[in-house]
């Protein structure tokens, strides 16, 4: 049975924002439809998460490393795309996807678990032996992760928020390839942050439409520049090169699109009236 208005604006918790939040010509209602499908598109992604997780980590269990680095890059993409929520809780955030610099004590913190803590061993090390209790926190963190954001109620101003969180991200991580590190899997990443940011300007876009074309039209310019040069490194599988492999020249051509992006991605929620 569809939701009426009201209730969709009860069960995304529109209702518990600041009368201020919104502007006076029914924009609170405007925000449900984008707000529910992206709830739909996070859980989607966090299906894929936890089902290709398990497949990454039952490889790791059984010794099969070359299965194992196979997976890494393809099932962290699903988490790339939904940071802005799974940031919301930071205590798995931290035990998913903090990275060795987080940690005092480096590779041997007891503390640096996830996917990074995987890719040290799998690609550094090359080897699956002693993993077998990482592989099973990193696959209960993302059970959790499930069933947390399933009982969340998406608050807009961080929803909207999230388009530009994840070009910053992009831009302080991913374009200096310091994200992946051992693996050098950056692009996956790179294409999952975009893809997530690309998801929620698409729906809000019809908002913003009304209020400001010709920002619409450079937003999806600059998406496009960024998917041009991505697009070059694609392999025949539907994957990506190696970070290594990203000529000087594109990493330099990134910067601009993925730096304006992520400025004008930040006034996004001044548009839609949730400063």
């Amino acid at each position: 049975m569809k939701k009426s208005p009201l209730a969709l604006l009860l069960s995304l918790g529109l209702l518990h924002a600041p009368v201020s939040a919104f502007a006076a010509d029914n924009s609170a209602l405007d925000l449900v439809q984008p707000i529910s499908d992206y709830k739909i598109y996070v859980t989607e992604e966090l299906d894929k998460l936890g089902s290709e997780t398990q497949k990454f980590t039952d490889a790791i269990k059984k010794g099969d490393l070359e299965t194992a680095k196979k997976l890494y890059a393809p099932t962290r993409v699903h988490y790339e795309a939904i940071e802005p929520i799974a940031e919301l809780f930071s205590d798995l955030d931290a035990s998913i996807d903090s990275r060795v610099d987080d940690h005092e004590k480096g590779v041997t913190a007891e503390d640096f678990t996830g996917f990074h803590r995987l890719e040290y061993s799998l690609y550094s090390e090359k080897t699956t032996k002693g993993l077998e209790a990482l592989a099973d926190k990193l696959n209960n963190d993302v059970k959790d992760l499930q069933t947390r954001v399933a009982g969340l109620t998406f608050p807009p101003e961080k929803v909207v928020g999230g388009a530009a969180a994840l070009m910053e991200e992009v831009a302080a991580t991913k374009v200096s390839g310091e994200e992946d590190r051992y693996s050098h899997t950056d692009l996956y990443d790179f294409q999952g942050n975009v893809d997530g940011a690309k998801k929620i300007f698409e729906l809000f876009k019809p908002q913003v439409q009304k209020k400001d074309a010709a920002f619409v039209t450079k937003v999806e310019k600059n998406f496009g520049t960024v998917d041009k040069i991505l697009a070059k490194y694609k392999t025949k599988d539907g994957g990506y090169e190696t970070y290594d492999k990203v000529k000087d020249a594109d990493r330099k051509a990134l910067i601009g699109p993925v730096n304006t992006l992520a400025e004008d991605l930040s006034t996004l929620r001044g548009k839609l009236g949730l400063n």
